[in-house]
């Protein structure tokens, strides 16, 4: 059995352990999560994320652990974005925080499996036009810059919203919680309720920030095994992290402006390869560090200073 082949299937099996652990245990139906919930399971998921670069470190090689641990930070800094537009959206639809946790479990696991698709056909694009890679470079330059100055989403307009639009053309829908359910039967036809919808809503617009953080990651490695954990681990902390930050996203003005930062540098980083120039992986993890570590650092003086009394 290769090292990359016991990779795989440690990683498969931890995975799956994981989630049944956390559907067992930590999502029942109708259930507020409280914020000392929310951090111990935002602990946990980054726990087992660093835990894996560990076993890579001493199973495959230390070359692909910083690989690893690059791409898990840069795709972990990626999805935090994520939660701006979902607390947009659960607000839009009034989601009771007793519904929250669960929509926010399938949500994000239907999101996984799209990762999967979409990340496939990347590496066999990558494979087979490795000249993509460049394109990929300028796509993410130009997103980067328009980030960087368009600023913070305020509000959610579903009717501006193409997914929900086509989802109103093809599916009966109903209003209300409905108890938590996803449908609901009315006059013997079934109904499907704005849970349903909030749910298809989160796991399409993570794939639409796939659309910048998947590239990025080839920006790190084209290894397989890399890409797929690193975009897992970081994804299946999204949940924690929204009920630890929900009520202090004012206190991150700046995290979009770090962001921004990272998604120019990847992108600068894979134009450079165009003319023969390949930055080591530890420049990539330092300046993707320091960028959001910094953004953060300044948003939270930013929000003391601003605090009344200070």
């Amino acid at each position: 059995m290769s090292e990359f082949t016991w990779a795989y299937l440690v990683f498969g099996t931890v995975i799956i352990a994981a989630l049944v652990t956390d559907l067992g245990l930590l999502s029942k139906k109708s259930k507020e999560v409280s914020i000392r919930q929310a951090l111990l399971q935002c602990a946990f998921w980054v726990l087992l994320g660093l835990a894996f670069f560990l076993f890579v470190y001493f199973e495959v090689g230390h070359a692909r652990a910083l690989e690893y641990i690059s791409a898990y930070l840069m795709e972990w800094s990626l999805s935090i974005d994520n939660i701006f537009v979902f607390l947009l959206i659960f607000s839009h639809f009034g989601v009771p925080d007793r519904y929250a946790n669960r929509v926010l479990l399938y949500g994000i696991l239907l999101a996984i499996l799209l990762r999967i698709v979409f990340i496939t056909a990347g590496v066999v694009l990558v494979r087979e036009f490795h000249w993509i890679l460049y394109g990929f470079g300028a796509f993410l330059l130009y997103t980067g810059i328009s980030l960087f100055f368009t600023g913070d989403k305020k509000e959610f307009d579903a009717e501006k919203n193409s997914v929900y639009r086509l989802i109103r053309q093809i599916v009966p829908l109903t209003a209300g919680e409905n108890d938590g359910r996803f449908r609901e039967k009315i006059g013997g036809k079934y109904y499907f309720t704005p849970l349903f919808v909030v749910l298809l809503l989160l796991a399409t617009t993570d794939v639409v920030f796939a659309f910048d953080s998947i590239p990025a990651v080839f920006a790190i490695t084209q290894s397989r095994l890399i890409i797929y954990s690193s975009n897992i681990f970081a994804v299946l902390g999204l949940r924690s992290m929204f009920f630890v930050l929900k009520g202090a996203f004012h206190k991150f003005q700046y995290l979009r402006e770090g962001i921004a930062v990272v998604l120019v540098f990847i992108g600068v980083k894979m134009l450079a390869g165009f003319f023969g120039i390949d930055l080591p992986v530890w420049i990539s993890l330092v300046i993707i560090s320091g960028s959001i570590g910094a953004a953060i650092a300044v948003s939270l003086l930013w929000s003391r200073a601003r605090a009344p009394g200070s």
